[in-house]
């Protein structure tokens, strides 16, 4: 026990209870006076009342309109004195509050400016008028701010002529084992307490069931990572096997050639893909036959097909690259399904890179969420049918389909959604069935056909969890808290509402 707590009871026990401790305790601080009320309070030893009053000082010009008047009576008093003042005088006069004073006099009504541009009595400034301000900083030096208007007190604020302070003051009663002491309580029951008997002389200090334990200080998933969590549970629902994605870097081939994308294609240029330093280059597929196949598909055609028309060149096929989607795995791996072609079901969910500007919406690097359906005899309307049965495991219902163009699919599809936010149809994803010209090389048989679609991760995430801006989301400027803090993900009705 300190021995300000000491005093606090003492003085407790002399006067039976203490009306005010800003008179018996002048010059303790109320912080320092609250810290020794709550401790002995927490050992019942008193209780007490808080009282808060807000009282005012005055600033140094408050002062000087409390001892010499207000600038508008001095102003007044100077034109009952030198009789007409011109308005250019004023602050020659007065200084630099003149024009105040001005203002306020005309406020008032007791001046008012005559042809010559001169200022002069006006018939309420005649009599004899009160100086209100004055009269309030008056009030406020007695203790008297109360009785005043809260407007005038405001106005008084706003003009900066008095200044607020908080005085806290204690009413103190004695408590319900009220003594001159403290007695120390134990926490925990030793191997001594026990071996000796001890513990059946001490008290013990109650267990507070009710108070908050400490919080558990661990890691916590990115809300990216708990939304590509869910997704993932929605592939593996509908028996989707999920394929290996750790390779960022990729050949040209598997990127672009093998997907049937044109070695003059706008795609391949630097200014939207990341190309390596580096090694410069890399080995392509031992299939020779595939090969083969790709580059007579992109030269001449094949497999009932015209190509592009083009000298395709293998130097270009070799140029590893940042890959700039996920499709260049789903080509690798049907690949090797065509070694023993059969109804197959792969996703993937995982970084792609594309050289673009940063901005609110865009990074030059983000995740693509992507399907690969491969059965015998499917149609196009298969494809609708397995879009609105995954969407709707998200929640989102009543998909429009919309035809567009892709190198790699064709009928190719966007998907939209109706947005309930911003009141249009939003795209939510891109789809297609993959050509021939694409599958047929790699040994596939035709009637084995592989629809595929892909959508953004950020794009959900950014939904899911209100965010404005990717880059709240993604990089050296995401919210440490805002991970922490954030539940999990669930896909349900409000992803796009």
């Amino acid at each position: 026990m300190s021995d300000f707590q000491l005093d606090i009871l003492k003085k407790l026990n002399e006067l039976g209870e203490i009306k005010s401790t800003l008179q018996v305790f002048a010059d303790k601080d109320s912080q320092d006076v609250l810290s020794a009320l709550n401790s002995l309070k927490a050992h019942s030893k008193l209780n007490y009342t808080k009282h808060d009053t807000i009282l005012y000082d005055l600033s140094t010009e408050g002062q000087d309109i409390l001892n010499n008047g207000s600038h508008e009576m001095k102003l007044l008093k100077l034109i009952k004195e030198v009789g007409n003042l011109k308005i250019s005088d004023v602050n020659a006069k007065l200084g630099k509050d003149g024009k105040l004073g001005q203002a306020r006099a005309f406020k008032n009504g007791w001046i008012k400016k005559n042809e010559n541009n001169e200022l002069e009595v006006n018939e309420k400034g005649k009599n004899d008028v009160e100086d209100t301000t004055q009269v309030e900083l008056k009030a406020i030096v007695e203790g008297k701010a109360d009785s005043l208007d809260k407007n005038v007190v405001n106005d008084l604020k706003k003009r900066k002529l008095i200044t607020p302070k908080k005085l806290t003051d204690f009413e103190v009663v004695k408590g319900a084992e009220f003594s001159l002491e403290i007695k120390k309580l134990e926490t925990d029951i030793t191997s001594d307490m026990v071996v000796t008997g001890s513990y059946k002389d001490l008290e013990f200090k109650p267990y507070n069931f009710n108070s908050q334990g400490l919080e558990v200080q661990s890691g916590a998933l990115h809300p990216l990572s708990k939304v590509r969590e869910e997704f993932r549970q929605i592939f593996f629902s509908m028996g989707f096997t999920e394929m290996p994605t750790n390779q960022y870097v990729e050949t040209g081939f598997w990127n672009f050639d093998a997907l049937y994308v044109p070695q003059q294609h706008p795609a391949r240029d630097l200014q939207d893909t990341f190309y390596i330093k580096d090694p410069l280059t890399s080995d392509l597929p031992d299939d020779k036959e595939y090969l083969n196949n790709i580059k007579a598909v992109h030269e001449g055609g094949k497999f009932d097909t015209i190509g592009y028309r083009y000298p395709w060149k293998q130097e270009e096929s070799q140029k590893l690259v940042l890959r700039t989607h996920t499709t260049a795995i789903s080509a690798a791996m049907l690949h090797k399904l065509a070694k023993d072609p059969k109804p197959t079901r792969l996703f993937s969910i995982d970084r792609v890179f594309r050289n673009e500007a940063v901005d609110a919406t865009h990074l030059a690097e983000f995740h693509q969420v992507e399907g690969v359906l491969a059965d015998y005899n499917i149609t196009l309307g298969d494809l609708i049918k397995f879009m609105e049965d995954f969407f709707a495991k998200m929640g989102v219902t009543g998909l429009k389909f919309k035809p567009t163009y892709n190198p790699y699919t064709e009928p190719s599809m966007e998907i939209f959604s109706w947005h309930e936010g911003l009141g249009k149809w939003v795209e939510i994803g891109n789809s297609g069935m993959f050509r021939p010209e694409m599958l047929e090389p790699m040994g596939l048989p035709r009637d084995l056909r592989v629809l595929g679609w892909g959508l953004s991760l950020e794009r959900p995430t950014m939904i899911k969890y209100k965010v404005q801006n990717i880059r709240e989301l993604l990089g050296h400027k995401v919210s440490l808290d805002f991970i922490e803090n954030n539940p999990a993900a669930r896909l349900d009705e409000d992803l796009y509402d």
